[in-house]
């Protein structure tokens, strides 16, 4: 029996709500339990330099967490004057994911960047902004479509992301932080809504794992992906 009283096979309470902010062409707060991430998206008509003249859109992220977003109080990057290695990693982590999901002939020459901030965070939280900032990119795509800036839908399917994780020896899915901490296999699953793979992030912490483990978390991160995507569709609705 897992410490919070979930199911090997169940998701910690997840809610979308879309369109919480002011300001940005989308957004979301997605909660996974007790990790809270504010997702937002903001288009601007340039794209990066690599990519000019090319006629292709870019899809790119960047992620924080708030200082008090953990039990302690963690000092903001922007004092330190860059990124932490953990920090850079998972922004190209959620770039890549949602460009996977993007027609970027149909996005045109233009630049979404999607912002993941933790407001709280009890594991989890790229998963998390995986899955909401697709829902706030969504958002942002048909606000483009609605004013004309763009004709055609350029998403080409749904893309979630979940965690799994070997806890006492079980195969799990949706670590919170405590069974993160004592897991001896952590993995980060970003799949599509028609299953196929995006990435996969899987980290022996104490003994290897097996391949049999391995499809075992699979097989939990695709049930969960499939639940997640229909909260992204309600969300939507």
């Amino acid at each position: 029996m897992r410490h919070s009283g979930r199911g090997p096979s169940e998701l910690r309470e997840v809610s979308i709500e879309p369109n919480v902010s002011l300001h940005a062409e989308g957004s979301c707060m997605i909660r996974f339990g007790n990790t809270h991430v504010l997702c937002t998206a903001s288009l601007e008509d340039r794209v990066p330099p690599f990519i000019r003249n090319t006629g292709l859109g870019w899809v790119t992220a960047e992620y924080g967490m708030l200082p008090r977003a953990t039990d302690r109080r963690n000092r903001r990057e922007a004092t330190a004057g860059r990124p932490s290695g953990r920090t850079a990693e998972i922004q190209r982590l959620i770039g890549r994911s949602l460009r996977a999901c993007i027609d970027r002939v149909r996005l045109g020459e233009r630049q979404l960047t999607i912002d993941c901030d933790v407001i709280q965070a009890d594991g989890g939280t790229r998963c998390a902004s995986v899955t909401g900032g697709w829902v706030a990119l969504r958002l942002a795509i048909e606000h483009m479509l609605s004013s004309g800036t763009i004709r055609e839908n350029p998403v080409t399917d749904h893309v979630a992301a979940v965690s799994c994780g070997i806890v006492y020896g079980q195969p799990v899915l949706d670590l919170d932080y405590a069974e993160d901490s004592e897991a001896e296999t952590d993995a980060n699953f970003v799949l599509t809504g028609s299953g196929n793979m995006v990435e996969i992030q899987c980290t022996a912490e104490a003994a290897p794992f097996s391949r049999q483990q391995l499809d075992s978390m699979l097989a939990l991160a695709t049930k969960g992906i499939k639940e997640l995507v229909e909260l992204q569709k309600s969300a939507l609705r």
